[in-house]
């Protein structure tokens, strides 16, 4: 059963890889998401090597990046606030 699973899996990867190649729309989206997630990196970097916040420390890892991608700028003061209030 796992086969078939897997089997599956590795098909509509295939495709979906098919389909994006064969798109030009999608070139421009995958080039946008590339474009916001190594920007919000940076920021997170830029935010963490000044300490605008003395004491403040914000991990870069996918769920923080995947935030700032997300919300942007809001996303940066959602994820300070959470930091601020639980820690």
């Amino acid at each position: 059963m796992k086969t078939i699973w897997l089997a599956m899996f590795v098909v509509s990867s295939l495709l979906l890889i098919m389909v994006l190649l064969r798109n030009r729309l999608s070139w421009g989206w995958l080039r946008g998401f590339g474009l916001h997630l190594v920007l919000a990196a940076a920021l997170l970097y830029v935010l963490n090597a000044t300490e605008v916040i003395p004491g403040l420390h914000v991990p870069l890892n996918p769920i923080t990046i995947g935030t700032v991608v997300a919300l942007g700028v809001p996303g940066v003061a959602l994820i300070v606030g959470l930091q601020w209030v639980v820690v």
